[in-house]
């Protein structure tokens, strides 16, 4: 059970405030309005060991549960419901089959909590606070309220399947370039460490004048060898500085609008939110949430900050009576036909179908728009290292030839 302080309003009008004990918030709530019909204000009470959770807090912070365990803990849960077991059971014989003993331990509690009569929702969201994402929240909240949540569960697989395939594409797209950046970088500090103030020794031996492509290649060494500390801490520096100013409200504006307008990979990360967008929309809706609190969700798991806060104002115009397609006009970075197929669908009664099939197609566009930035910036990425490469062997080549000239 938890305990919650209230402050509310009696029949006579009278402003009482008071402490109770129930299951859950809604719970909670629900037994107040017995005495007190206006609840002012609900909180849960922190416990002791809550309050000094910094002492009991385990080392790593809470780490997000993965798409890809989500998805699989989803499919679980569908399965064992579909087959008539309680979901308080279903939640045990989960735990029992995961590894990760962090989210194990939460999913007995969770199990115990709904054991006890708390409800599914409020205990994946009390018990596991800051790992669970919004939308496997509302979702399952959707599906306890309408008696759904073997259908909610196999919605939310889908989801997490997906988001899961979509960020492997693009990690093994990037995984290339990355590994040739990096043994790249590798090289170019053990030629400037250690080959070149060898090298450097013995044209100074042999006396002559080094070709100025040579001295470029000395003095770049000599910078590198003298000021590298300074540099590192200078990039640490301007990584700290950049984290903390992007993490202000201006900066986070800042940071995502640079990503929305930047060439090429602007293109990509509009494509990329609309497809998150029309997707976690689709789910939420076929959940059985209302457009208003689905939006409102939705907003919330939206990485790029202009696009959340845009989903964000489309929940006071739907509040105030405007249609989703007439609110989303007011998205500046979503694409017409993202603006248009949404107006449609939902003036055909089929929203959440209708923003299923937008979703899959910007999630293949996004995909397309990668693979072919990946494709331009390979070739460059081989001239840049080629042009590098040439600088430096020209540069020790050159005094060589100078050298047997002298003999």
């Amino acid at each position: 059970m938890n305990t919650y302080r209230y402050k509310a309003r009696n029949a006579a009008g009278k402003t009482v405030n008071g402490v109770i004990n129930a299951p859950d918030e809604f719970s909670a709530v629900q037994k107040v309005r017995e005495t007190a019909p206006v609840i002012l204000e609900i909180v849960p009470v922190k416990s002791d060991s809550e309050k000094n959770g910094m002492l009991s807090m385990e080392i790593g912070g809470k780490p997000k549960v993965k798409a890809d365990s989500l998805a699989m803990m989803c499919s679980q849960f569908s399965i064992l419901l579909q087959s008539g077991i309680h979901i308080a059971r279903c939640i045990e014989l989960v735990a029992n089959q995961t590894e990760n003993k962090r989210l194990k331990k939460i999913l007995k509690d969770i199990a115990d909590d709904v054991a006890e009569g708390g409800g599914v929702a409020s205990s994946f969201e009390r018990s596991g606070e800051g790992i669970f994402p919004p939308t496997f929240i509302e979702t399952v909240r959707a599906g306890e309220l309408a008696g759904t949540l073997e259908k909610s569960f196999d919605q939310l697989e889908t989801y997490f399947s997906k988001s899961y395939a979509n960020s492997e594409k693009i990690k093994a797209a990037m995984r290339y370039p990355i590994f040739v950046v990096v043994i790249a970088i590798i090289v170019v500090i053990i030629v400037m460490v250690r080959v070149v103030p060898v090298l450097t020794n013995v044209f100074a031996s042999m006396g002559g004048e080094l070709p100025w492509i040579t001295q470029s290649l000395i003095a770049t060494s000599n910078f590198f060898a003298k000021w590298w500390l300074v540099m590192v801490i200078a990039i640490l520096a301007i990584v700290v500085a950049c984290k903390v100013y992007f993490g202000t409200e201006k900066g986070r504006l800042v940071k995502g609008k640079l990503q929305l307008q930047l060439p090429i990979i602007g293109k990509i990360n509009i494509l990329s939110g609309s497809a998150h967008f029309a997707s976690t929309m689709s789910v939420m809706l076929l959940s059985g949430l209302t457009v208003n609190r689905a939006t409102e969700v939705t907003s919330r798991v939206m990485t790029n900050a202009i696009m959340q806060d845009d989903v964000a104002a489309m929940t006071g115009r739907l509040e105030e009576g405007h249609p989703l397609g007439e609110c989303i006009l007011k998205c500046d970075y979503f694409p017409e036909n993202l603006r248009q197929m949404t107006a449609i669908g939902e003036e055909s009664g089929e929203l959440a179908e209708t923003l299923n099939v937008v979703g899959d197609y910007y999630t293949n566009e996004a995909d397309h728009a990668t693979a072919a930035a990946l494709a331009k910036l390979e070739p460059g990425m081989m001239v840049v290292l080629a042009l590098f490469a040439g600088w430096i062997v020209i540069a020790i080549y050159m005094p060589m030839f100078t050298v047997y000239n002298m003999f």
